[in-house]
Protein backbone atom coordinates (compact mmCIF):
# COMPACT_ATOMS: atom_id res chain seq x y z
CA UNK A 1 0.00 0.00 0.00
CA UNK A 2 1.26 3.53 -0.88
CA UNK A 3 0.14 4.63 2.10
CA UNK A 4 -0.53 2.94 5.93
CA UNK A 5 -3.32 5.13 6.71
CA UNK A 6 -7.03 6.17 5.71
CA UNK A 7 -8.27 8.77 4.63
CA UNK A 8 -9.53 10.85 7.31
CA UNK A 9 -13.24 10.78 7.31
CA UNK A 10 -13.88 14.92 8.84
CA UNK A 11 -15.37 17.51 7.13
CA UNK A 12 -12.34 18.72 5.32
CA UNK A 13 -12.02 18.78 1.77
CA UNK A 14 -10.63 15.23 0.68
CA UNK A 15 -7.39 15.94 -0.97
CA UNK A 16 -7.11 15.00 -4.98
CA UNK A 17 -6.38 11.81 -6.01
CA UNK A 18 -3.12 12.44 -8.02
CA UNK A 19 -2.51 10.73 -11.52
CA UNK A 20 0.38 8.25 -11.21
CA UNK A 21 0.30 6.05 -14.49
CA UNK A 22 3.78 3.95 -13.31
CA UNK A 23 1.85 3.63 -10.10
CA UNK A 24 -1.22 2.58 -11.46
CA UNK A 25 0.22 0.43 -13.84
CA UNK A 26 2.62 -1.27 -10.84
CA UNK A 27 -0.89 -2.02 -9.08
CA UNK A 28 -3.11 -3.40 -12.38
CA UNK A 29 -0.29 -6.33 -12.33
CA UNK A 30 -0.52 -6.89 -8.86
CA UNK A 31 -3.78 -7.15 -8.94
CA UNK A 32 -4.08 -9.71 -12.35
CA UNK A 33 -1.49 -11.79 -9.93
CA UNK A 34 -3.92 -11.88 -7.21
CA UNK A 35 -6.74 -13.01 -9.91
CA UNK A 36 -3.92 -16.02 -11.12
CA UNK A 37 -3.32 -16.88 -7.57
CA UNK A 38 -6.91 -17.08 -6.23
CA UNK A 39 -8.02 -18.86 -9.21
CA UNK A 40 -4.85 -21.41 -8.96
CA UNK A 41 -5.70 -21.42 -5.16
CA UNK A 42 -9.44 -22.30 -6.23
CA UNK A 43 -8.32 -24.92 -8.32
CA UNK A 44 -6.12 -26.54 -5.82
CA UNK A 45 -8.61 -26.67 -2.81
CA UNK A 46 -11.01 -28.39 -4.72
CA UNK A 47 -8.46 -30.99 -5.93
CA UNK A 48 -6.89 -31.19 -2.66
CA UNK A 49 -10.27 -31.06 -0.21
CA UNK A 50 -12.51 -32.76 -2.95
CA UNK A 51 -10.53 -34.79 -4.93
CA UNK A 52 -11.13 -35.61 -9.05
CA UNK A 53 -14.41 -34.44 -10.04
CA UNK A 54 -16.77 -35.45 -12.40
CA UNK A 55 -17.89 -33.12 -14.13
CA UNK A 56 -20.56 -34.84 -16.31
CA UNK A 57 -22.42 -35.14 -13.18
CA UNK A 58 -22.15 -31.89 -12.02
CA UNK A 59 -23.06 -30.64 -16.14
CA UNK A 60 -26.26 -33.19 -15.49
CA UNK A 61 -26.93 -31.15 -11.82
CA UNK A 62 -27.29 -28.66 -13.63
CA UNK A 63 -29.48 -29.79 -16.24
CA UNK A 64 -32.56 -29.71 -13.85
CA UNK A 65 -32.16 -26.12 -12.52
CA UNK A 66 -35.99 -24.66 -12.90
CA UNK A 67 -35.90 -21.11 -14.25
CA UNK A 68 -38.04 -20.44 -11.49
CA UNK A 69 -35.11 -21.12 -8.83
CA UNK A 70 -33.07 -18.60 -10.96
CA UNK A 71 -35.26 -15.92 -10.70
CA UNK A 72 -35.63 -16.74 -6.66
CA UNK A 73 -32.14 -16.55 -6.36
CA UNK A 74 -32.25 -13.05 -8.04
CA UNK A 75 -35.11 -11.67 -6.10
CA UNK A 76 -32.86 -13.20 -2.72
CA UNK A 77 -29.87 -11.49 -4.29
CA UNK A 78 -31.69 -7.88 -4.44
CA UNK A 79 -32.94 -7.86 -0.80
CA UNK A 80 -29.68 -9.21 0.28
CA UNK A 81 -28.00 -5.95 -1.76
CA UNK A 82 -30.77 -3.67 0.39
CA UNK A 83 -29.79 -5.69 3.57
CA UNK A 84 -26.02 -4.66 2.90
CA UNK A 85 -26.46 -0.97 1.73
CA UNK A 86 -29.03 0.00 4.00
CA UNK A 87 -26.47 0.61 7.19
CA UNK A 88 -25.20 3.43 5.25
CA UNK A 89 -28.34 5.66 5.01
CA UNK A 90 -27.79 5.44 9.23
CA UNK A 91 -24.61 8.14 8.63
CA UNK A 92 -25.56 9.83 5.58
CA UNK A 93 -28.11 12.03 5.68
CA UNK A 94 -30.03 12.44 2.30
CA UNK A 95 -28.82 8.87 1.26
CA UNK A 96 -31.66 6.67 -0.21
CA UNK A 97 -31.74 3.05 0.08
CA UNK A 98 -31.42 2.58 -4.55
CA UNK A 99 -28.97 4.87 -4.35
CA UNK A 100 -26.70 3.62 -1.68
CA UNK A 101 -27.02 0.09 -3.26
CA UNK A 102 -26.20 1.44 -6.60
CA UNK A 103 -23.05 3.35 -5.02
CA UNK A 104 -22.18 0.46 -3.24
CA UNK A 105 -22.87 -2.45 -6.42
CA UNK A 106 -20.28 -0.24 -8.40
CA UNK A 107 -17.37 0.39 -5.70
CA UNK A 108 -17.49 -3.41 -5.44
CA UNK A 109 -17.48 -4.05 -9.34
CA UNK A 110 -14.29 -1.68 -9.07
CA UNK A 111 -12.54 -2.84 -6.34
CA UNK A 112 -12.43 -6.22 -7.83
CA UNK A 113 -11.27 -5.20 -10.68
CA UNK A 114 -9.42 -2.55 -10.82
CA UNK A 115 -6.28 -1.46 -8.18
CA UNK A 116 -6.97 0.68 -4.99
CA UNK A 117 -8.38 3.53 -4.50
CA UNK A 118 -9.79 3.00 -7.83
CA UNK A 119 -13.41 1.66 -5.21
CA UNK A 120 -13.02 4.84 -3.37
CA UNK A 121 -12.63 7.79 -6.25
CA UNK A 122 -15.91 6.19 -7.67
CA UNK A 123 -17.57 6.29 -4.23
CA UNK A 124 -16.30 10.17 -3.96
CA UNK A 125 -17.76 10.55 -7.24
CA UNK A 126 -20.93 9.14 -6.81
CA UNK A 127 -21.44 10.87 -3.12
CA UNK A 128 -20.54 14.40 -4.69
CA UNK A 129 -22.90 13.79 -7.68
CA UNK A 130 -25.55 13.61 -5.87
CA UNK A 131 -25.23 16.81 -3.67
CA UNK A 132 -23.56 14.54 -0.31
CA UNK A 133 -20.64 14.80 2.12
CA UNK A 134 -17.86 12.64 0.33
CA UNK A 135 -15.95 12.69 3.46
CA UNK A 136 -18.98 11.33 5.52
CA UNK A 137 -19.77 9.21 2.71
CA UNK A 138 -16.64 7.28 2.78
CA UNK A 139 -16.82 7.62 7.18
CA UNK A 140 -20.33 5.80 6.52
CA UNK A 141 -18.47 3.30 3.89
CA UNK A 142 -15.65 2.51 6.61
CA UNK A 143 -18.09 2.11 9.93
CA UNK A 144 -20.79 -0.15 7.64
CA UNK A 145 -17.42 -2.57 6.84
CA UNK A 146 -16.42 -2.68 10.44
CA UNK A 147 -19.86 -3.92 11.07
CA UNK A 148 -19.95 -6.59 8.30
CA UNK A 149 -16.69 -8.02 10.23
CA UNK A 150 -18.49 -8.25 13.01
CA UNK A 151 -21.35 -10.14 11.63
CA UNK A 152 -18.62 -12.11 9.53
CA UNK A 153 -17.03 -13.52 12.42
CA UNK A 154 -20.17 -13.87 14.38
CA UNK A 155 -21.90 -16.07 12.03
CA UNK A 156 -20.31 -19.12 13.15
CA UNK A 157 -21.59 -19.48 16.07
CA UNK A 158 -25.12 -19.29 14.57
CA UNK A 159 -24.11 -21.93 12.26
CA UNK A 160 -22.51 -24.66 15.61
CA UNK A 161 -26.30 -23.82 17.00
CA UNK A 162 -27.45 -25.05 13.92
CA UNK A 163 -25.20 -27.75 13.15
CA UNK A 164 -25.73 -28.78 17.04
CA UNK A 165 -27.35 -31.91 15.94
CA UNK A 166 -24.41 -32.70 13.65
CA UNK A 167 -21.24 -34.82 14.33
CA UNK A 168 -19.12 -31.61 14.68
CA UNK A 169 -15.29 -31.97 14.82
CA UNK A 170 -13.95 -30.11 18.18
CA UNK A 171 -11.82 -27.77 15.97
CA UNK A 172 -14.66 -26.36 14.98
CA UNK A 173 -16.02 -24.80 18.03
CA UNK A 174 -12.49 -23.68 18.96
CA UNK A 175 -12.49 -22.07 15.60
CA UNK A 176 -16.32 -20.60 16.49
CA UNK A 177 -14.97 -19.49 19.82
CA UNK A 178 -12.06 -17.23 18.25
CA UNK A 179 -14.69 -16.35 15.65
CA UNK A 180 -16.73 -14.90 18.08
CA UNK A 181 -14.24 -13.30 20.47
CA UNK A 182 -13.33 -11.44 17.52
CA UNK A 183 -16.72 -10.21 16.44
CA UNK A 184 -16.89 -9.40 20.27
CA UNK A 185 -13.80 -7.05 20.22
CA UNK A 186 -15.35 -5.01 16.96
CA UNK A 187 -18.41 -4.29 18.63
CA UNK A 188 -16.99 -3.21 21.67
CA UNK A 189 -14.52 -1.23 19.40
CA UNK A 190 -16.95 0.75 18.19
CA UNK A 191 -18.99 1.16 21.03
CA UNK A 192 -16.37 3.09 22.61
CA UNK A 193 -15.80 5.28 19.33
CA UNK A 194 -19.51 6.12 19.64
CA UNK A 195 -18.99 7.46 23.26
CA UNK A 196 -16.37 9.78 23.12
CA UNK A 197 -13.10 11.73 21.05
CA UNK A 198 -11.17 10.50 24.11
CA UNK A 199 -12.06 7.22 23.15
CA UNK A 200 -11.68 7.37 20.12
CA UNK A 201 -8.62 8.63 19.84
CA UNK A 202 -7.07 5.59 22.37
CA UNK A 203 -8.92 3.28 19.69
CA UNK A 204 -6.96 4.94 16.85
CA UNK A 205 -3.72 5.05 18.51
CA UNK A 206 -3.87 1.22 20.19
CA UNK A 207 -4.64 -0.18 16.21
CA UNK A 208 -1.59 2.07 14.98
CA UNK A 209 0.31 0.84 18.13
CA UNK A 210 -0.13 -2.50 16.60
CA UNK A 211 0.23 -1.63 13.05
CA UNK A 212 3.80 0.06 13.24
CA UNK A 213 4.89 -3.61 14.39
CA UNK A 214 4.47 -4.42 10.41
CA UNK A 215 5.16 -1.38 8.54
CA UNK A 216 7.17 1.43 10.66
CA UNK A 217 5.34 3.65 8.39
CA UNK A 218 2.37 3.82 10.49
CA UNK A 219 1.73 6.72 12.48
CA UNK A 220 -0.24 6.12 15.77
CA UNK A 221 -1.03 9.69 16.26
CA UNK A 222 -2.11 9.81 12.81
CA UNK A 223 -4.70 6.93 13.02
CA UNK A 224 -5.80 8.70 16.73
CA UNK A 225 -6.47 11.55 14.72
CA UNK A 226 -8.16 9.91 11.80
CA UNK A 227 -10.34 7.77 14.34
CA UNK A 228 -11.55 10.91 15.78
CA UNK A 229 -12.81 12.81 13.17
CA UNK A 230 -14.61 9.82 12.00
CA UNK A 231 -16.22 9.63 15.10
CA UNK A 232 -17.46 13.64 14.44
CA UNK A 233 -19.27 12.83 11.50
CA UNK A 234 -20.62 9.30 12.32
CA UNK A 235 -21.48 9.22 15.92
CA UNK A 236 -25.24 9.67 15.86
CA UNK A 237 -25.67 7.40 13.54
CA UNK A 238 -23.68 4.94 15.46
CA UNK A 239 -25.48 5.56 18.54
CA UNK A 240 -28.68 5.70 16.81
CA UNK A 241 -28.20 2.53 14.52
CA UNK A 242 -25.81 0.23 15.63
CA UNK A 243 -28.03 -2.27 16.30
CA UNK A 244 -30.69 -1.92 13.34
CA UNK A 245 -27.65 -2.07 11.12
CA UNK A 246 -25.97 -5.04 12.54
CA UNK A 247 -29.16 -6.43 12.13
CA UNK A 248 -29.69 -5.77 8.68
CA UNK A 249 -26.09 -7.00 7.66
CA UNK A 250 -27.53 -10.45 9.68
CA UNK A 251 -30.17 -10.29 7.50
CA UNK A 252 -27.35 -10.50 4.89
CA UNK A 253 -25.64 -13.25 5.86
CA UNK A 254 -28.26 -15.53 6.35
CA UNK A 255 -29.35 -14.52 3.19
CA UNK A 256 -26.24 -15.54 1.69
CA UNK A 257 -26.69 -19.40 3.53
CA UNK A 258 -30.50 -19.27 2.28
CA UNK A 259 -29.47 -18.63 -1.31
CA UNK A 260 -26.73 -21.37 -0.80
CA UNK A 261 -29.77 -23.47 -0.01
CA UNK A 262 -32.15 -22.62 -2.59
CA UNK A 263 -29.21 -23.41 -5.20
CA UNK A 264 -28.85 -26.95 -3.89
CA UNK A 265 -32.79 -27.96 -3.32
CA UNK A 266 -32.69 -26.33 -7.56
CA UNK A 267 -30.16 -29.27 -8.59
CA UNK A 268 -31.94 -31.94 -6.78
CA UNK A 269 -30.51 -32.11 -3.30
CA UNK A 270 -33.35 -32.93 -1.15
CA UNK A 271 -33.88 -32.63 2.78
CA UNK A 272 -33.40 -36.70 2.77
CA UNK A 273 -30.27 -36.05 1.14
CA UNK A 274 -28.97 -33.03 3.07
CA UNK A 275 -31.10 -31.46 5.89
CA UNK A 276 -31.34 -27.58 6.03
CA UNK A 277 -30.08 -26.84 9.12
CA UNK A 278 -26.67 -28.90 7.37
CA UNK A 279 -26.68 -26.52 4.74
CA UNK A 280 -27.16 -22.94 6.57
CA UNK A 281 -25.13 -24.05 9.69
CA UNK A 282 -22.26 -25.18 7.03
CA UNK A 283 -22.03 -21.82 5.37
CA UNK A 284 -22.20 -19.46 8.26
CA UNK A 285 -19.90 -21.48 9.94
CA UNK A 286 -17.55 -20.94 7.28
CA UNK A 287 -18.46 -17.54 6.37
CA UNK A 288 -15.38 -16.13 7.76
CA UNK A 289 -13.67 -17.32 4.64
CA UNK A 290 -15.55 -14.83 3.15
CA UNK A 291 -13.13 -12.50 3.90
CA UNK A 292 -10.56 -13.92 1.22
CA UNK A 293 -10.38 -12.89 -2.36
CA UNK A 294 -13.40 -12.92 -4.55
CA UNK A 295 -15.73 -14.25 -1.13
CA UNK A 296 -13.17 -17.24 -0.60
CA UNK A 297 -13.65 -18.70 -4.25
CA UNK A 298 -12.64 -22.09 -4.43
CA UNK A 299 -11.48 -22.44 -0.20
CA UNK A 300 -15.25 -21.87 0.72
CA UNK A 301 -16.42 -24.15 -2.00
CA UNK A 302 -14.19 -27.12 -1.56
CA UNK A 303 -15.02 -26.56 2.39
CA UNK A 304 -18.28 -27.13 2.17
CA UNK A 305 -18.50 -29.34 -0.73
CA UNK A 306 -16.02 -31.71 1.86
CA UNK A 307 -18.40 -31.12 4.70
CA UNK A 308 -21.50 -32.32 3.23
CA UNK A 309 -20.21 -35.20 1.18
CA UNK A 310 -18.64 -36.31 4.44
CA UNK A 311 -22.32 -36.16 5.92
CA UNK A 312 -24.00 -37.70 3.17
CA UNK A 313 -21.28 -39.70 1.43
CA UNK A 314 -19.43 -39.52 -2.02
CA UNK A 315 -22.48 -39.71 -4.21
CA UNK A 316 -23.57 -36.32 -3.62
CA UNK A 317 -20.71 -34.28 -4.66
CA UNK A 318 -21.55 -33.60 -8.02
CA UNK A 319 -25.18 -32.39 -7.07
CA UNK A 320 -23.08 -30.47 -4.18
CA UNK A 321 -20.98 -29.10 -6.45
CA UNK A 322 -22.98 -27.88 -9.06
CA UNK A 323 -24.95 -26.40 -6.07
CA UNK A 324 -22.16 -24.06 -5.22
CA UNK A 325 -20.99 -23.27 -8.72
CA UNK A 326 -24.77 -21.76 -9.18
CA UNK A 327 -24.75 -20.37 -5.89
CA UNK A 328 -21.67 -18.64 -7.22
CA UNK A 329 -22.65 -17.33 -10.48
CA UNK A 330 -25.60 -15.54 -8.68
CA UNK A 331 -23.20 -14.44 -5.46
CA UNK A 332 -20.66 -12.90 -7.84
CA UNK A 333 -21.42 -12.67 -11.51
CA UNK A 334 -24.93 -11.48 -11.24
CA UNK A 335 -23.81 -9.25 -8.80
CA UNK A 336 -20.96 -7.94 -10.88
CA UNK A 337 -23.90 -7.58 -13.75
CA UNK A 338 -25.64 -5.62 -11.22
CA UNK A 339 -22.90 -3.37 -10.72
CA UNK A 340 -21.47 -2.90 -14.12
CA UNK A 341 -25.61 -1.54 -14.57
CA UNK A 342 -25.22 0.45 -11.81
CA UNK A 343 -22.07 2.36 -12.53
CA UNK A 344 -23.65 2.72 -16.68
CA UNK A 345 -26.71 4.09 -15.28
CA UNK A 346 -24.94 6.69 -13.16
CA UNK A 347 -22.33 7.61 -15.86
CA UNK A 348 -25.35 8.29 -18.14
CA UNK A 349 -26.90 10.08 -15.12
CA UNK A 350 -24.73 12.57 -15.04
CA UNK A 351 -24.78 12.96 -18.69
CA UNK A 352 -27.97 13.80 -18.70
CA UNK A 353 -27.18 16.75 -16.15
CA UNK A 354 -29.15 15.05 -13.33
Amino acid sequence: MDSPVPEPAGSAPLPAVPRAPAWYARRLLWRALVWAVVLVAAYLAVEFLVGRVDWAAVGSALDLLPWPAGVLLVALLLVRQACSAAPMMFYLPGLRLVRSMQNDLTANLVATFAPTPSDLVIRVSMFRSWGLDPAMGLAASAINSVKFYVIRFGAPVVGLVLLAGQAVEPGLWWFGAASAAVSVAMVVTLVLIARADHLAAWVGRTAGRIGRRFSARVDPERWSQVVVETRAGTARGLRRGLLPSLAELLVMVLLDAVMMLVALRAVGVDAAQLPTLAVLGAVLVAYPVTSLPLFGLGVLDALLVGFWVGLAGPELEPAAIAGVLLWRVVTLGVTYLLGLGSLAWWRLDQRRGH
